[in-house]
């Protein structure tokens, strides 16, 4: 996939979100549940790597480090991520440079060193560029589980598609502004969201090699919202859910749902009834949506859909949660959903008499 604009940090993707937790046993239930298998156990700290289709998470239980500091201020949570770059030194210099803070991730002998400057709540932002079979971060420093596929199908997950950030009002600017500056990031959506009571605003970064996006949300000016209870929640900023990509998301779901994933509770049945007149000629079976409790956004262009499904786990680390998602053709985060949930809601309610 060419570029969409200067790439100057050579970024290729997600390379991996990092998780801890104080609970013991917590991760590897949820992660299971989800789909993932563990693959690898680090060579010398109490670190594992989990897999589903190119997606790596990694769970980080070393005593005393980063990862567990983390933990013990947000509770469970994604404590960091990594992104794929051509050269790592190259981009790492660059960011100094650029006014990035330096973060020393803790090594011991025969390790690789990571270099990783300072993220989102203080989180490191890893910058790898070992990512390929037999040459990666993965096959150096840590050792593979003997008989475990190294690349498990799970529940047909694949990628990591996008995740958010959750920021203290009036903080938006400043990590667009961190994303611009260091990486080249553009925003390509802005939304402002305005329920009867409460609201957000969303803009939604996008790196140049269209492989990254990060939505940055920020809680509306009347507060009490879902945004501000996060960050009550979490004691701070942070990833507040995590979107992981599927070519068939009826069939990730019922995976989903037969592993006891709690997914989000189905939209009312006006959600399903507005679609043909939301998205017209979308071409979906609406019944089989709607038994999922899937949700429908985009548009039909000279005849031709463009569309994304999407449904939502319920928070399962704390306040943080789930995304499954599947593209036809659009390239949103669902936008259009955010309205069309709230007129079916009010519509119901009149339907039944309450408004």
């Amino acid at each position: 996939m060419a570029d969409l604009f200067d790439n100057p940090m050579g970024l290729m993707g997600f390379e991996f979100v990092e998780f801890a937790s104080p609970v013991p046993g917590l991760l590897e239930t949820v992660f299971a549940q989800l789909g993932f298998t563990k693959v690898a156990n680090h060579r010398s700290k109490n670190v594992q790597l989990y897999r589903q289709g190119g997606i790596n998470f990694i769970i980080n239980q070393e005593p005393n480090s980063p990862a567990a500091y983390f933990a013990a201020e947000h509770g469970p949570s994604a404590c960091g991520m990594a992104f794929r770059v051509r050269n790592s030194h190259q981009a790492y210099k660059r960011a100094l440079e650029l006014g990035a803070q330096a973060m020393d991730m803790q090594t011991g002998p025969m390790e690789l060193r990571l270099p990783a400057i300072k993220g989102i709540g203080g989180a490191p932002l890893y910058l790898i560029d070992r990512f390929e079979d037999g040459a990666s971060i993965y096959d150096i420093d840590f050792e593979f589980i003997e008989g475990v596929e190294r690349h498990p199908a799970g529940h047909g997950l694949q990628i990591i598609d996008h995740l958010t950030h959750n920021v203290y009002r009036g903080r938006m600017s400043y990590w667009a502004s961190f994303y611009e500056r260091l990486f080249n990031f553009k925003e390509i959506r802005y939304f402002d969201i305005k329920g009867e009571y409460t609201g957000l605003t969303s803009r939604a970064m996008t790196a140049p090699d269209g492989k990254i996006r990060i939505p940055l949300n920020e809680e509306g000016k009347a507060g009490g919202g879902q945004i501000e209870e996060f960050l009550m929640k979490f004691n701070g900023e942070g990833i507040q859910h995590i979107a992981l990509l599927s070519d068939d998301l009826i069939g990730t779901v019922d995976k989903l749902r037969a592993a006891g994933v709690p997914l989000m509770t189905a939209p009312p049945a006006t959600y399903y009834e507005m679609l043909d007149s939301r998205v017209p000629g979308h071409g979906e079976n609406a019944d089989e949506l709607q038994a999922r409790g899937l949700l429908l956004d985009g548009s039909v262009v000279d005849g031709k859909p463009r569309l994304l499904l999407q449904i939502f786990s319920e928070t399962q680390l704390g306040p943080v949660f789930f995304e499954f998602i599947q593209r036809k053709g659009d390239d949103g985060f669902g936008e259009g959903n955010f309205k069309a949930l709230f007129e079916s809601i009010e519509r119901d309610q009149k339907r039944r008499g309450v408004i």
